[in-house]
């Protein structure tokens, strides 16, 4: 493969913050990649830009083509090459699109898409379906709330469990829109199917209004009410849904624990203060009482020994504990700790490392969900990278173009490989 051109800009993502895109070309034509952002991050991430962005593009844009070239660029571990030419000279998101952007490249090259090279580069044979992760009400350092009020986990989930990922999609969003109508329902009063199907629903939520900004940064509905106001009518949706519908809806929470933690677990909404034998004990009544199946980051990013006590018959997910890094999934592993992390790509930015990650979890039987940002764009890598390292999710939100084009992707590479 022949580059004929490297070029990086500055776009804007769904926050409408600055992020990078890079552009490969070659023959056989342009790969581009944008990378996403996040809000709430783990300590542990490598930087987003090295010095800064402009700076990360000036190092992309010098890049000496002739001696890029002289690489031989044709398979997945020739990344570690680019690696040594570029240094610590770019962050993690300028990473992340250098390299995805030159695999798209090498791909085209062989007459594959993305996922395809990716699955045959790392003899991914795995032919168990994706299942799709997404968040229906957002709280903690995501959201605004409503009159001052707002849940203090981060996201509340929604993971249909069907056959197909495009029926998983379908489930999710209808399981939103239901919840999104219970909020409005007071509003609605001529909706006799809330009123009769949700009843005492309609009551715990009568005096929820909808914020002006109806949505969060992640396309979540917004609201003042408590985390367990939230799950109660999560449940009785799902529940709702399995009976008319025969569809198993599970719920998911990414508590986001480190954003409210300073020694003690800081509630506002109700106020408690909680310390960490309380917190777990919380947590584990949570997934009892509610019947959680997938639980993120329910303990402070340090608390390796904290997370090992939460209940492992449910999924115990790592993020900010161990944000897409091989030597803090090496620990988690050692300790117990979980048995689901999140990958983000640009958390770490190296590919190589990304997928030696998904390789020790998968070793390990510790279930993979690769994730979206909450800055993002209309960039659908993510997917390709999912189905191509073979994860076992796709954490890539309900609501919004930017979060659909994700799930977009899958099922279109679902439809044409039945």
């Amino acid at each position: 493969m022949i580059i004929k051109q490297i070029q990086a800009k500055q776009i804007k993502d769904s926050r409408g913050e600055k992020t990078i895109q890079v552009i490969i070309k070659t023959d056989k034509g342009k790969f581009k990649t944008n990378s996403p952002a996040g809000k709430s991050t783990g300590k542990y991430e490598v930087k987003s830009y090295a010095k800064s962005l402009d700076e990360d593009i000036k190092e992309i844009i010098k890049l000496d083509l002739e001696k890029i070239n002289k690489l031989n660029l044709n398979k997945f571990e020739d990344l570690s090459n680019i690696e040594k030419v570029i240094g610590n000279h770019i962050g993690g998101n300028s990473l992340f699109a250098l390299e995805s952007s030159l695999l798209k490249a090498i791909a085209k090259e062989k007459g594959k898409e993305l996922w395809e090279f990716l699955k045959e580069e790392t003899k991914n044979s795995k032919k168990e379906r994706i299942r799709s992760v997404g968040n229906s009400i957002g709280g903690g350092l995501h959201s605004k709330g409503v009159d001052g009020k707002k849940p203090d986990f981060q996201e509340f989930l929604f993971i249909a469990d069907c056959d197909k990922f495009s029926d998983c999609v379908k489930w999710n969003k209808k399981s939103y829109n239901l919840v999104k109508q219970i909020l409005k329902a007071r509003r609605r009063n001529k909706n006799n199917f809330i009123q009769n199907s949700l009843g005492f629903l309609t009551s715990l939520w009568k005096n929820c209004r909808l914020s002006n900004s109806v949505r969060n940064d992640e396309g979540a509905l917004e609201t003042g009410k408590s985390n367990e106001e939230v799950l109660m009518i999560m449940n009785s949706v799902r529940e709702l849904i399995k009976k008319k519908y025969n569809v198993k809806i599970d719920i998911g929470l990414d508590v986001a624990s480190s954003s409210f933690y300073d020694g003690y677990y800081n509630y506002k909404n109700p106020k408690m203060r909680l310390s960490k034998s309380a917190q777990i004990n919380y947590m584990n009544d949570l997934i009892e009482n509610y019947d959680i199946f997938y639980l993120e980051d329910g303990l402070d990013e340090e608390d390796f020994s904290g997370f090992r006590s939460l209940k492992k018959e449910h999924l115990i997910v790592g993020d900010d504990l161990t944000t897409t890094n091989p030597e803090r999934l090496k620990k988690a592993i050692r300790m117990n700790s979980i048995n689901g992390i999140i990958v983000k790509p640009n958390q770490i930015g190296s590919l190589l490392k990304v997928r030696d990650v998904i390789e020790l979890a998968k070793k390990n039987k510790i279930k993979t969900i690769i994730s979206h940002r909450s800055g993002e764009t209309d960039d659908d890598t993510i997917a390709d990278l999912g189905i191509g390292f073979g994860c076992d999710f796709i954490k890539s939100g309900i609501y919004g173009r930017v979060r659909n084009s994700k799930l977009k992707r899958i099922i279109k590479i679902e439809k044409n490989n039945k």
